[in-house]
């Protein structure tokens, strides 16, 4: 997993976000030694599915948008 700030998720791609995501979960499960890092885990987990949840957003609007051109073709 990355120590990337927070700020940097906006700049990460689906698959990047996705797959530190996959690692912070696995983190969070086998239990982090100290709270504080249990809570770190935790938030830059929360950063990382609001991007994920960015992009699939953005590819559903493609997606709409994109039916409805063929539509009026």
């Amino acid at each position: 997993m990355t120590d990337t700030p927070a700020a940097d998720v906006a700049t990460l791609s689906f698959e990047q976000a996705r797959d530190e995501l996959i690692q912070v979960v696995s983190r969070l499960e086998q239990g982090a030694p100290t709270l504080e890092e249990s809570l770190s885990l935790w938030e830059r987990g929360e950063a990382l599915a609001a991007r994920c949840e960015e992009w699939l957003v953005g590819a559903k609007r493609r997606l709409e948008q994109a039916r409805g051109e063929s539509a009026e073709a």
